[in-house]
């Protein structure tokens, strides 16, 4: 590892947020780590910043710890500046049905839990002793389905966010004696590969009228690992367009 770089651990990087974002760290000079259940796209790999890729499966805590104990080797002992819990799961019926509480598999939930919930509070407690050395800054990624009823997006995905904007606030205060800095962002609707065309009636809904990009939220993740952001801690970002004021 490359001591004079910044270093970033980043979950569901091989699309969406979770790929901006990294493209975003990279344009900065940082050394990115990035974990999906899928190989990085090829483009990215040629980026001689990108320090490595590994497949992992989110919802297997044993391969969450493999993960862990991988980055951690790799990394020795040289500090970790900033961790991104991306990855998410929203899953529907196969006609892209909204899921509730009454017609969603528990076994789905559990999956749905492991994912957006449980895998950032392994990775947070697996690399704190890295990001201690880093000073560094962890970032949730929930949701505004989080904190409202949200049209499509299930009744597991939105509890998980909700739990994950608890989990932020919690692991602010106890990761405040490392040095490390806990925040979320919350977005809303962002045009990624989990946005239909049915997303297009929310757009009245959106003050700004229009949806997010990726790159929107990608750019607000790096202001709260960035040295500007030094004194935030546990708190949640909306990036929603105004969205949630109604």
């Amino acid at each position: 590892m490359n001591e004079q770089r910044k270093t970033v651990v980043i979950t569901g990087a091989s699309r969406g947020i979770g790929h901006y974002t990294a493209k975003c760290f990279l344009e900065r000079g940082w050394q990115i780590i990035t974990c999906s259940r899928d190989e990085v796209p090829v483009e990215c790999l040629r980026d001689p910043n990108w320090t490595s890729h590994i497949p992992a499966d989110l919802s297997d805590p044993e391969s969450v710890a493999e993960f862990v104990a991988a980055v951690n080797e790799q990394l020795g002992d040289d500090p970790l500046h900033a961790l991104i819990n991306n990855a998410g799961l929203s899953p529907k019926t196969p006609y892209k049905e909204r899921l509730g509480c009454l017609n969603g598999d528990l076994d789905i939930w559990k999956e749905v839990f492991e994912i957006n919930f449980y895998s950032a509070l392994r990775l947070s407690r697996g690399f704190a002793a890295a990001l201690h050395r880093g000073k560094g800054a962890v970032v949730n990624i929930t949701s505004i389905a989080g904190h409202r009823i949200h049209p499509f997006a299930g009744s597991a995905y939105s509890i998980s966010k909700a739990a994950l904007s608890a989990l932020t606030r919690e692991l602010a205060n106890e990761f405040a004696a490392l040095d490390v800095r806990v925040n979320a962002i919350a977005p809303g609707e962002i045009e990624t590969e989990m946005v239909g065309p049915e997303y297009e009636v929310l757009i009245p809904r959106i003050p700004l009228d229009r949806m997010g990009s990726p790159a929107d939220v990608a750019g607000t993740i790096y202001y709260l690992c960035s040295d500007d952001a030094r004194y935030v801690t546990g708190t949640e970002v909306w990036v929603t367009g105004g969205q949630h004021l109604f």
